[in-house]
């Protein structure tokens, strides 16, 4: 399968909870959330080098709907849900389409 849809999303943790913000997000990995979908190939979760409050989430699908299909789930919900109060202010989000690359982790 081929990523025809990428998403990123750049979010900044109030003080003090950059390290939750990181583990909930991983648990978009977790069995039955987006990131364990056969359609997600890519689900990235980094900090920034120069301020490891910013946390960026770049994620590769099948195809754009695919990716909104499984966030429009329970389980995606309720990460973003729990999202919303570890956030110093409003995430940015850019979708792009994949041309090449590799994502090995």
């Amino acid at each position: 399968m081929n990523a025809t849809y990428g998403f990123n999303a750049v979010l900044t943790a109030r003080p003090g909870m950059s390290d939750q913000l990181v583990e909930l997000l991983l648990t978009g990995l977790d069995e039955g959330s987006p990131g364990s979908s056969e359609h997600c190939l890519v689900y990235l979760v980094s900090r920034s080098a120069s301020d490891p409050a910013v946390v960026h989430v770049t994620e590769g699908w099948t195809s754009e709907e695919d990716h909104h299909r499984a966030f429009a789930g329970e389980a995606a919900q309720a990460i973003v849900a729990r999202t919303g109060e570890l956030l110093a202010g409003e995430p940015s989000y850019t979708d792009y389409v994949p041309v090449g690359g590799r994502a090995a982790f």
